[in-house]
């Protein structure tokens, strides 16, 4: 019977971990998604993806029954705020993302998404007080100059990908805060900015300078999928990270940023130097430092490296008395 609750157990892990493939990779070819809808304006795409991505969510929270979940979040004072906070947030992010690629920044954008697990380090030390390990303080310290080396051989700030790192981080402390998952949580984030939306489409449309149902079909039927494409991966996200360990979440996520990166290189032909491979290189050290911190064999090399300090320490303490 023990066996058997094994094997249900283990199932049920990689059942999550596949969730987690099929949420970071579909992230990851968004870009793709984006690239056809390069004729229409960032900022009517984004209005389309609010707004849709309301519409779909709102249709799987009635299927999943989840109206009694998203009652409750509404009822806390304090959640409401961080969720109105959590939307301007994402609504930022958002279009400076689908800038990004359909202004030939692809890479730039990949750079933003392997920076922000890093600043999501940081926040979470400033803001919630959590405690780094040696590794861990490494591995965020190579990425920095990660950075830095890309902006001093450039000579300009490479405030795109900052900004998108910044706002995504700063968008899961809000998450972590206000308590709500990801279905109901973009649902409240999307209902907050979707009102807005809906009156800039109804003004481009009524001026005729609108592309819903003005640009073929084609382009109607994308600008709906919005939402599913904005929808799917959080869903997915969800059932991974009640199914996965952390750790392998936390190694899952750089595969999103890395097909980006390969879709800017290999397929939009976008520039990529020996400045770039050096900075992503320290970054990509960084990031699997980071993830390899978790394991026991790095923890036990850690405590290895500091038990000559803790005896010196003690010997001190000895001495002193």
């Amino acid at each position: 019977m023990g066996h058997d609750g094994e094997h249900v157990d283990a199932r049920y892990r990689r059942s999550g971990v596949w969730y987690a493939i099929l949420a970071y990779g579909l992230w990851g070819l968004l870009p793709l998604y984006w690239k056809l809808l390069q004729h229409v304006p960032s900022i009517e795409i984004l209005a389309h993806r609010i707004f849709w991505s309301f519409v779909f969510v709102s249709i799987l929270l009635a299927v999943f029954r989840r109206w009694q979940v998203l009652r409750e979040v509404m009822s806390n004072k304090k959640s409401r705020l961080y969720i109105f906070f959590c939307s301007l947030l994402i609504t930022c992010n958002w279009f400076l993302y689908i800038w990004g690629i359909n202004n030939d920044h692809v890479i730039e954008t990949s750079l933003g998404y392997y920076i922000n697990p890093l600043l999501s380090i940081v926040l979470g030390v400033v803001v919630l007080k959590e405690r780094l390990t040696f590794w861990q303080v490494i591995s965020v310290v190579l990425a920095a100059i990660g950075v830095v080396i890309v902006t001093v051989e450039f000579g300009s700030f490479p405030w795109l990908a900052i900004l998108l790192a910044l706002t995504f981080a700063i968008y899961g402390l809000g998450k972590k805060m206000a308590k709500a998952d990801s279905m109901v949580g973009l649902a409240l984030e999307t209902v907050i900015v979707a009102p807005v939306a809906l009156i800039y489409l109804g003004w481009i449309e009524a001026a005729g300078s609108g592309s819903f149902g003005a640009a073929g079909w084609g382009t109607t039927v994308l600008l709906m999928g919005a939402g599913v494409a904005t929808a799917m991966p959080l869903l997915w996200f969800a059932k991974a990270s009640n199914r996965a360990p952390l750790s392998t979440l936390g190694f899952t996520q750089y595969l999103s940023p890395s097909i980006t990166l390969l879709l800017g290189i290999f397929l939009f032909k976008e520039t990529f130097t020996a400045v770039h491979a050096v900075s992503f290189g320290f970054i990509w050290t960084g990031l699997l430092l980071y993830s390899a911190s978790y394991t026991k064999f790095m923890q036990g090399l850690q405590a290895r490296l500091f038990r000559g300090s803790r005896k010196n320490v003690d010997l001190e303490k000895k001495v002193e008395v």
